[in-house]
Order: C-alpha cells, then sequence, then structure tokens
C-alpha cells in the first residue's frame, strides 16, 4: 500500500497509481506511447523511497493485421466440444498435483475423464475432413474446484489454462493450426462470474469486488427482468448482482478495476491465442451495460470479430433485445453481434414430436419462429442449434427416431443462421438414461485407447452410426460451398398437412427443402410454389446427387428432408 511505480525504458510510461482496499494490490494505468517497440519493460515498485519491486512488463508485437481478423459468419459451422469428455491426448496431465480435483473416473458422470487440448488437436484433420468450420470449446481456463471442476464455468485464473487441458501453449497451437486449416477457434467468454476457488477470493483487491459482500444470494434467474417495463427494483438486483450458483461468485461490473480486468484479459486471449471469434456465458446475468462496454472495447480493437451470447428464453423479444442495431423501447444499446436462438431450437424440437394436425403445432412451430425475424436487428447472425452442452442431446429430444432427427439436422443447416452441432451429435450420440449434464457430455468415441468404438475409423460402428456420419459429411461438406445458404433469402410456405417448403436463393443459385413429417409419402402439387420455382426446373438431391425435371408435382417420401439444388 502506498507504493510508486515508476517506468525505467522509453516507450512504456506510468501514468496513474491506484491503492486498493487490500494493502496487496496496486492498479497502475500505463501508456503505451508512439513508436514502443515490442520487448521486455521493467517498471520498478518503491515504497518510501526503496525500491521492493521491480516487475518485468511484457509488451508483445500483434500479429499482422490482426485488428482485421475475420471471423465466422453464416458460410461456417460451429462444433461445439466438452474438452475434458473428447478426446485424451496427453494422460500424463490427466491429474496434476496441488488441485483440489483429483477425481479421475470415466464411469462417473461428474468426475474428470481426461480429454484435453492435445485430444483436440489430434482431430483436427477429423473435424476438418467432416466439414465443420469453427470450434468452440467449452471453457479451458484453470478450474481449480473441489467438484466438477471439468467443465470449465468456474474460474479459478483468468490468465492460466487449466494444466489438466495442457497449457498456454498448447492453446495458442491449437488457435494457430486451427487458423492454418481455415477454420476459426472461438473462445468460451464467462464475463457474469467466476469460480469459489479464484486465487483473489481469499483476498480481494476491493470490498465490492464480489456482489453481495462475497456471500451467496441466489440470482432469481428472471431474466426477463432486464426488459421488464413493470419491474421492481428489487428483481432487477437479484437478477444481475445474485450468483448463479455458491460455487461461483458473482463478479461486480460496476468496480472500474473489475470491468478494465475483464475487458483486457478477453483482449489478450484473442490476440494471444489467435482466436476467431466468442461465445459469451450467461449474457443477461451481466449488468447490461458493462456488457456493451465490453462489447465496445473488444470491437474497438477488432470491428469484425463476431461474438455470440447465450439468451436462454424460447421469446424471441426477449432474445433480440440484445442484438447490436435493435431499437429498444428504454432506449439501451447492445453491441453484440450475435445471439444463441433458442426461440428457434425450442420450435425445433417441439416441431419434431408434435402432432402436425393440431392447429399450431408441430412443423408449424417453426413456421411461426422464423415468421418473427422482423424483431431482429440481423436474423441471418443467429446461431442456430438443436441441443448443446446444457440439454438433451438431440437424438434423445426426438426419443431416438433417426427419420426424425435427420430431418431436423437438416433444417439447421439449411435454414438462415449459423449452425452448431455438439460433438458426438454426428455419431448419433445420446443421453438414453438421463437428462444429467454428466451424461448429455459423454466421452467422444475414440477418444481414449482400447475404446471399443472409433469415430476417425468408424471401427464397432454399427450401420446407423456409419450413415449417421456419413450423411453429416455429405451434407457439411456441400453446404461449405453453397454460397446461396451462407447469403441467400429465405422464403418459406405455411405447413399443411405435415409438410413443410422453403427456399434459399439469390443471384448465387436456388434450392428448395422439402420437409414431409408424416408416415406416408406424399405428392405436392408444385403450382403452390410457383412464385419461386416451375414444372421443367432441374433438380438435383444434395445427398444423393440423383438428378430428375420437375412436373406439375413432387413426390416426397415419407418423414425424410429432402434439399435440391435448382436450375
Amino acid at each position: 500500500s502506498g507504493g510508486v511505480v515508476s517506468s525505467t525504458k522509453k516507450g512504456l510510461s506510468v501514468k496513474k497509481v491506484t491503492n486498493a482496499d487490500s494493502p496487496n494490490y496496486l492498479f497502475v494505468d500505463l501508456v503505451v506511447e508512439a513508436g514502443a517497440q515490442a520487448g521486455i519493460y521493467p517498471l520498478i515498485i518503491k515504497k518510501n523511497g526503496a525500491v521492493i519491486h521491480t516487475i518485468n512488463y511484457s509488451l508483445e508485437a500483434r500479429a499482422k493485421n490482426s485488428a482485421n481478423r475475420p471471423s465466422y459468419s453464416t458460410k461456417d459451422v460451429i462444433y461445439l466440444i466438452t474438452p475434458d469428455r473428447f478426446a485424451n491426448g496427453n494422460p500424463a496431465n490427466d491429474k496434476v498435483a496441488g488441485m483440489r480435483d483429483m477425481s479421475l473416473n470415466r464411469g462417473a458422470l461428474y468426475d474428470r475423464h481426461g480429454g484435453d487440448l492435445r485430444g483436440i488437436l489430434d482431430h483436427l484433420d477429423y473435424i476438418k475432413n467432416m466439414g465443420f468450420t469453427a470450434i468452440w470449446n467449452m471453457p479451458e481456463v484453470e478450474n481449480d474446484q473441489t467438484l466438477e471442476s471439468y467443465h470449465g464455468y468456474g474460474i479459478t485464473d483468468h490468465y492460466k489454462i487449466d494444466r489438466r487441458f495442457g497449457t498456454n501453449e498448447d492453446y495458442r497451437e491449437l488457435g494457430m493450426k486451427t487458423q492454418a486449416n481455415g477454420m476459426y477457434l472461438i473462445k468460451d467468454i464467462i464475463l457474469n462470474h467466476c469460480g469459489s476457488g479464484h486465487w483473489w477470493m481469499d483476498d480481494m483487491p476491493f470490498k465490492d469486488w464480489i456482489n453481495y459482500g462475497g456471500k451467496f444470494v441466489s440470482t432469481t434467474h428472471r431474466r426477463e427482468t432486464v426488459q421488464d417495463p413493470h419491474v421492481s427494483k428489487y428483481d432487477a438486483k437479484l437478477q444481475t448482482e445474485g450468483w448463479f450458483v455458491p460455487a461461483m461468485p458473482d463478479l461486480n461490473q460496476k468496480n472500474p478495476f473489475m470491468q478494465r480486468y475483464i475487458i483486457q484479459n478477453t483482449i489478450w486471449w484473442i490476440e494471444y491465442a489467435h482466436l476467431g471469434g466468442l461465445r459469451i456465458d450467461t449474457y443477461p446475468y451481466s449488468d447490461k451495460y458493462f456488457a456493451a462496454r465490453w462489447s465496445d472495447a473488444v470491437l474497438n480493437e477488432y470491428p469484425n470479430l463476431n461474438m455470440v451470447g447465450e439468451e436462454w428464453s424460447s421469446n424471441p423479444i426477449i432474445t433480440s433485445y440484445w442484438q447490436r442495431g435493435k431499437v429498444n423501447r428504454d432506449g439501451f444499446k447492445s453491441s453484440l453481434p450475435a445471439l444463441m436462438d433458442f426461440p428457434l431450437q425450442n420450435a425445433l424440437s417441439e416441431a419434431m414430436n408434435e402432432n402436425d394436425q393440431e392447429w399450431g403445432k408441430g412443423l408449424n412451430k417453426i413456421y411461426s419462429v422464423i415468421s418473427n425475424d422482423l424483431i431482429y436487428a440481423n436474423p441471418d447472425n443467429l446461431v442456430v442449434f438443436g441441443d448443446n452442452h446444457d440439454m438433451s442431446r438431440f437424438y434423445s429430444q426426438v426419443k431416438h427416431d433417426q427419420a426424425l432427427f435427420r430431418m431436423g439436422m437438416t433444417y439447421l443447416l439449411t435454414t438462415r443462421g449459423i449452425p452448431q452441432i455438439f460433438y458426438g451429435t454426428e455419431i448419433l450420440m445420446s443421453n438414453p438414461k438421463s437428462n444429467e449434464h454428466g451424461e448429455i457430455r459423454g466421452d467422444f468415441y475414440g477418444g481414449w485407447p482400447g475404446d471399443i468404438k472409433d469415430a476417425v475409423t468408424q471401427r464397432g460402428f454399427t450401420a446407423d452410426e456409419k450413415s449417421t456420419q456419413d450423411f453429416f459429411k455429405k451434407l457439411l461438406n456441400w453446404r461449405k460451398h453453397a454460397e446461396v445458404i451462407h447469403t441467400g433469402k429465405l422464403t418459406h410456405f405455411g405447413p399443411e398437412n405435415g409438410v413443410y417448403v422453403y427456399f434459399r436463393y439469390s443471384e448465387k443459385g436456388k434450392v428448395m427443402v422439402v420437409m414431409n413429417k408424416n408416415a406416408t409419402a406424399k405428392t405436392l402439387s408444385m403450382g403452390n410454389f410457383a412464385e419461386l420455382i416451375k414444372p421443367g426446373a432441374k433438380l438435383t438431391d444434395v445427398l444423393n446427387d440423383k438428378t430428375q425435371v420437375l412436373g406439375a408435382s413432387l413426390e416426397v417420401p415419407a418423414k425424410t428432408a429432402l434439399v435440391f439444388e435448382v436450375k
């Protein structure tokens, strides 16, 4: 406390030094001067005239054209991975001495299983060859927590990769190799909370560093309070300042030093690890004005970076509030480019399970949600998905009906937005026993030596698993080059009798998708779709490459989604 900090090398100067409430912290504002070169800049800390410490501050060089780095978009398909459950590339880091959670048991749902960054690196060719173009990992930073440390959402050091996943250098290698393979690495960012084992919890810089004085008070999980014009101050405060769970202290994002810490940490990881985008966890639990400031700061450095926020609501009105460019009734301006499309996920799941003969149900649910795109500032920049790490796998959602499963996946890969596929979906992974997160986040086939099944070679696969993986590989690699799917307009026709038809079209081409949920084949009168297609058009089935000339009608097999390129 009361220290004086000075720089001893030209190029970096000390602007301001702030004492914290704790005597063990100093917050130093530095100015990087014009013409400064990358290198080590010693900072001298003096107290009562005597040097008590020297910090060799490292000023790193930015990658060439770093500010203009590209990011994931509608041309991409995101592969979501749980690192601990994907592949064990380095068994030597399965247990690390001194860490609180020393579990290692693949048979236990919530113990660590040993997957790591090296395992993901070893599978880059598989991911690329399947047709995925972006990788979103659940958080890889240190989670030195006592229990369930595998999932990554209880950060204990913002600047360090968890040693059971590897090293910072391993993560940087993943970013660079992903980039070299024409893919994007997306980092999962947690703005709202940290882990109870975080190093600063034993000695917080400021008394208000953690909300509610560092004592657990639960959030209400009423995310609508942010937009509710009738909201009480009581409910509004609890939503954003209450803790997610006791093991995840809620960060006080009104503290200016906390704000700067989180912002700088995000920018550092983008630069250090060659990131191609971000996903933001529990977005509506943050103070919305800080969230906007954070977004602005990141986009000021990287204007093209895409960032998708998690707002788990099936109501598009709630979700759309957060997207950049949305004009909100309360005047709030968000800078977040993209949102996870939970409304569409919910509609898709219900659509596959409901009776289409009942008014407004079945495929009509999808039609209704897509019709609500008018409330989004940019509906194309929504991430669409059938499942993720927090919900039952889509194959289980449709009660292990392969026809409905493929129909849902075909829809996600051809509708508007950016598709996200949970690892293992492409090989029919499911959670038949329970909805426990530990089961949903099952081990990827072949990720461990001795596994009976191997996704890379299809060893031990059933005929259904093989055909499903082949289906994904065909459709994903076609989509990779189908510009009309990336940028084309979407026109859909109201579902009738369990059949839903929509088109993607632009100067780059035209694609027609037909979904028939019925247990019997259907004959479509093409006159209903005359504004977009006419008899004589040449149709090429994307999944089997067969061609036909369209007549006055089209036969659609039972429980099938057909994707046609139209000429």
